[in-house]
């Protein structure tokens, strides 16, 4: 799996490379008002794809925040209650020493 990831990414990294050779021309951006930006194309692009982004990716890690503090304190609450609880004793039988009865397939109720 992780060889696919990585194969994605460098497809995508190499499909990002061409256009940014193919596309690197000069372009005017108009701002507000009379506040011009003179900038080359895939700078524009790239920069607008990561300011689009930034809004989900830190929901992401919101979320993943959020759920590793529950999970954390489901583990705090698992490991009082387990503290808090005595572990059970099991206490053999006073003749265990002797060993029982085999029952026989022929006669279920015992040794005849």
């Amino acid at each position: 799996m992780q060889f696919l990831r990585t194969a994605f990414w460098v497809v995508i990294a190499v499909v990002l490379a061409f256009f940014c050779m193919a596309n690197y021309v000069p372009v005017t951006v108009r701002l507000w008002g009379d506040m011009v930006m003179e900038t080359k194309l895939p700078v524009l692009l790239i920069g607008a794809f990561l300011l689009g982004a930034l809004p989900f990716w830190i929901m992401a890690r919101a979320t993943r925040w959020r759920l590793k503090r529950r999970l954390d304190s489901a583990e705090r609450a698992l490991a009082v209650t387990a503290a808090a609880t005595p572990p059970a004793v099991v206490t053999p039988p006073l003749d265990a020493d002797v060993p029982s009865p085999s029952l026989s397939p022929l006669n279920p109720t015992g040794p005849v």
